[in-house]
């Protein structure tokens, strides 16, 4: 399990290396940069679902309106 522990931690590492320089670049602090990357995560896969969630309401109403009716005692 100490391996698994390693590897985490080198990931955790060069991850946290990249927001610091990128923090470094733009002269805002590491925390600044690495809470955006969080939220920016959250805010796309919630679009995400949002937009399938309005596709698939937008079908159903479209299939209780478009219908295709055989003759006319349908209705």
């Amino acid at each position: 399990m100490s391996w698994f522990y390693g590897i985490l931690y080198y990931f955790q590492k060069r991850g946290f290396e990249v927001c610091e320089r990128i923090a470094e670049r733009l002269g805002i602090r590491a925390r600044t940069v690495r809470t955006t990357f969080i939220y920016l995560t959250f805010v796309t896969l919630g679009f995400g679902f949002a937009l399938y969630l309005f596709i698939a309401f937008w079908l159903k109403i479209k299939d209780l309106v478009y219908t295709k009716r055989t003759s006319v005692f349908d209705l």
